[in-house]
């Protein structure tokens, strides 16, 4: 059962992943920046409900389409938007964009250029707490193209023989880029997949944030008790296309698409807390307005932030650069 101040704070994860990717699609399409970019939205609830299960000590890996996941995790939004616009004041001081997001002070510790790349990190995060006494756990999320890959059934199979303190969540927007999700695999459910390693397997509607968190809930508080994985399949909808701005989502079944729409998990959460007595109007319309300004001051330093010194060339390296 998830209490109220819950409720408010996956609330306020989900607003705030939805004002940055809406400020972020506004500036380029006026553009004020030229960025490659992966929109996240309608699928903020699966985050925000998650995260709200996790301790600040606890980790997560991600993939490209992973700016939701690193906000949800407490990622600072001025320096995810800088890092994402390749300015020096950004998590990684402008080098990584958003194919490699990553900030270890809240956890994020690495995003993935390749489908499905980050999954064998988390393990390997998990394995590292696991021998060291540390009861932290790590949380993988990828979508559902990756669960078609070696990496995916490596790492469950791993997960699975070490007791490993990690939850796989796959993010089911049922396209893997460009192609229906069904043309790819046979499974109905993902989650499914589960069995063949002998660990759980929990299928969610992911745009319910109550009930993501509940599963969420159980299999971090299953994999922090020393009783290994379990697999997550959080069902919800990818509103824009693959590329945002190049993708124009013609694969899209026009009425697939305004049946998601019309479902919006963000409007539909903040409806279900006033219907329910959870928060007023007036205190969501304030907690709003918090992060309304929250996110313009935090274009205006990104915006300002100078690029990276060319001399960052040469940092964070596993090698010394050797003259020609």
């Amino acid at each position: 059962m998830t209490d109220n101040e819950t409720r408010r704070g996956i609330y306020e994860r989900m607003y705030r992943i939805l004002t940055v990717d809406s400020t972020m699609r506004g500036l380029m399409m006026k553009g004020a920046i030229s960025i490659i970019y992966y929109s996240p939205r309608g699928q903020e609830a699966i985050p925000a409900a998650v995260s709200a299960a996790l301790t600040p000590a606890d980790y997560i890996t991600t993939t490209y389409r992973g700016l939701h996941d690193t906000l949800a995790k407490g990622a600072p939004v001025r320096e995810v938007i800088a890092e994402i616009i390749g300015r020096s004041g950004g998590t990684c001081k402008g080098k990584g964009g958003i194919m490699h997001l990553s900030d270890p002070r809240r956890g994020v510790m690495a995003t993935s250029g390749i489908v499905g790349g980050a999954i064998p990190i988390a393990n390997g995060l998990a394995l590292r707490c696991q021998m060291t006494g540390n009861d932290s756990v790590t949380v993988a999320y990828f979508g559902d193209g990756a669960t078609n890959i070696g990496a995916f059934h490596e790492s469950l199979n791993m997960a699975a023989l070490w007791r490993l303190p990690v939850v796989f969540v796959c993010q089911n927007n049922e396209y893997g880029e460009f192609t229906p999700r069904m043309e790819s695999m046979t499974v109905q459910r993902i989650a499914t997949r589960a069995a063949g390693y002998a660990i759980p397997g929990v299928t969610v509607d992911g745009n319910d944030p109550d009930e993501t968190y509940a599963a969420a809930h159980t299999a971090v508080a299953r994999a922090r008790a020393g009783e290994g994985p379990t697999l997550i399949e959080a069902n919800t909808y990818r509103f824009m296309g693959h590329i945002f701005g190049v993708d124009q989502m013609e694969y899209m079944p026009k009425q697939e698409r305004e049946a998601a729409l019309a479902n919006d998990p963000v409007p539909a959460y903040r409806r279900r807390l006033l219907e329910r007595g959870v928060a007023t109007e007036d205190e969501l319309a304030e907690l709003e307005a918090e992060v309304n300004s929250e996110v313009e001051a935090a274009v205006e330093f990104a915006m300002q932030s100078p690029p990276p010194d060319p001399e960052e060339t040469f940092t964070d390296v596993y090698a010394e650069a050797v003259p020609a």
